[in-house]
């Protein structure tokens, strides 16, 4: 129902479905308030993993009824879509298959897009606040940092957002600014976990790091929301504004995106 009020044109969810294995009472879940043709795409997340089949044929469905969206690859495990100018990688480390980092790699250094999204489940324990472990490896967050796309993650049942990074495994930070500026090998990544099932405390230890913009969790008595993003902001094409926003109508997090990804690649056709 927030997403609907919002006035969300798509979402990208990063897997966790539900604790069902029920992939008809998920999707009828998103057609009673968003409509059966409503852009949504998704990446496996562990607990979908028995009904795979079952919740990959509704993405399939859904896609099929979308107009101007267009996937390649095995949808939700190591795919690559558009959708009305934005360009999102859906992929499973962790979860299953293999070579995620390399397909991100090779995707995005096939793409130009002006924004990009790297989509999986699973995580890194320093990428964020609570009591997940290492499932992932490095590869994944710094390929797609790499390539100049916005990490989005689940998994952990709070939220956290990194600042700009220029590398996540040794976690060095290149800039503080809540204006952020994606280039290529510059990016930043998210934890938005706070979609339903419950929310976890923080890690007081892992919530210190000096990396972290913005923490959401159990700790500050947060209740259940999501991350918007508005891409096309102002008459300028290459500003996003973001905003996390919860059930109770509370703005948490506020921040603003600039991509110099194709400034970058326009230098390096004419270099």
């Amino acid at each position: 129902q927030l997403i609907k009020d919002e006035g969300t044109n798509m979402v990208l969810h990063q897997g966790d479905f539900d604790y069902q294995d029920n992939p008809t009472a998920w999707d009828d879940q998103i057609n009673n308030v968003l409509g059966a043709d409503f852009p949504y795409f998704a990446s496996i997340g562990n607990h979908d993993v028995l009904a795979w089949s079952g919740y990959q044929q509704k993405l399939i469905e859904r896609l099929a009824r979308i107009p101007n969206a267009s996937c390649t690859g095995d949808l939700g495990v190591q795919s690559a879509c558009y959708y009305n100018g934005l360009f999102f990688i859906l992929t499973a480390p962790g979860t299953m298959g293999s070579g995620h980092d390399i397909y991100i790699r090779d995707q995005l250094a096939q793409d130009n897009s002006l924004w990009s999204v790297c989509s999986w489940h699973k995580l890194q324990r320093l990428m964020q606040v609570g009591g997940k472990t290492d499932e992932t490896g490095w590869g994944v967050y710094d390929e797609c940092r790499k390539g100049g796309g916005i990490l989005a993650t689940a998994h952990e049942h709070s939220y956290s957002r990194t600042h700009l990074m220029s590398n996540f495994e040794t976690q060095s930070i290149a800039s503080t600014s809540n204006t952020l500026i994606l280039e290529k090998g510059k990016s930043f990544a998210f934890v938005s976990g706070i979609g339903g099932h419950s929310i976890r405390p923080q890690d007081n230890t892992l919530a210190s790091n000096p990396w972290w913009a913005s923490i959401y969790t159990a700790t500050q008595n947060a209740t259940y929301g999501a991350l918007f993003c508005t891409f096309y902001v102002d008459n300028q094409p290459n500003k996003a504004r973001c905003y996390l926003k919860d059930i109770q109508n509370r703005t948490i997090d506020q921040f603003e995106l600039i991509s110099n990804v194709e400034a970058q690649l326009n230098v390096l056709l004419n270099s």
